[in-house]
């Protein structure tokens, strides 16, 4: 598979980990990006080929455009990539285009693109820079079933894959999923400043932390019990952690979390319609 990376930031590189040598050979792997420090770690660390523009890359000959850039330069990109496709379909192929940028429908994209059919929209999180994140993906009704395959092994090269039947629904996971990894961070400064103010170090209180919270989700995700279950299971009525979960629900946390995510999922399609309205 020939893949192409308009944009070689974080995400791609984190992509780029996972797929070269695995997926397809690093050679197979083109990086289009200004920033030429971001090109030479790539190509040195993973023998991929590089380019600092579009109109100077080997993109056309992709199988697969990931879009890597940021959702506000994504018009001005979108309009050098278009001769790019116009040929490809000129020659007879239809590269799968392939976005995980946030915020940018893909009608929007398509529209930009004179109409371009093949298009994967894709929401990934940042766990996946270690390989466990999780994306939510949407295709197109232009996508074939191969290059949704394709678009499928991409991801999961950095974690796992959850389709989507609407687009709609890509506002909920950018709020679930996407934004998610801050409100886990925002929940652990909160137990290390508890654990802190209880007489513990800072080191103490994030070890604790940091133990608690993997060592929970690894048992929430490899229980055959559901998440309420698990809860009540560790929960004796008058004991510590009923005091503390009596105190949460007496300070509507899990109504300001509900509250907190559906504020986000609000904007996420605010943004939407934002940076959809480029000519």
């Amino acid at each position: 598979m020939k893949i192409a990376f308009i944009g070689g930031g974080n995400m791609a590189a984190a992509l780029i980990a996972g797929l070269a040598g695995k997926l397809t050979p690093g050679a197979n792997i083109h990086v289009v990006d200004p920033n030429p420090a971001s090109l030479e770690a790539l190509q040195r660390q993973y023998g991929v080929t590089v380019a600092a523009a579009l109109a100077d890359s080997a993109a056309g000959g992709a199988e697969v455009l990931v879009l890597a850039v940021k959702p506000q330069v994504m018009h001005e990109v979108t309009q050098q990539l278009l001769p790019l496709l116009q040929a490809a379909q000129a020659a007879g192929r239809a590269p799968l285009v392939l976005s995980i940028a946030a915020g940018i429908r893909a009608a929007d994209l398509a529209r930009w693109l004179g109409g371009y059919p093949a298009i994967v929209r894709t929401m990934p999180n940042t766990p996946a820079l270690i390989g466990m994140g999780v994306t939510g993906m949407v295709a197109s009704a232009g996508v074939s079933a191969p290059q949704r395959a394709a678009a499928d092994q991409i991801l999961r090269a950095v974690g796992a894959t959850v389709w989507l039947d609407d687009e709609s629904q890509i506002d909920a996971v950018t709020a679930v999923s996407g934004s998610g990894p801050a409100y886990v961070f925002y929940f652990i400064e909160a137990m290390q400043q508890a654990a802190e103010e209880l007489g513990l170090t800072a080191e103490q209180g994030r070890q604790l932390a940091m133990a608690t919270f993997t060592g929970a989700a690894q048992l929430a995700a490899q229980s055959p019990d559901p998440v309420p279950v698990l809860r009540e299971k560790v929960t004796s009525k008058g004991g510590t952690t009923y005091a503390a979960l009596t105190s949460m629900e007496a300070s509507g946390v899990k109504a300001a979390i509900v509250g907190a995510v559906k504020a986000a999922a609000a904007r996420g399609k605010e943004l939407g319609e934002q940076l959809g309205s480029a000519a």
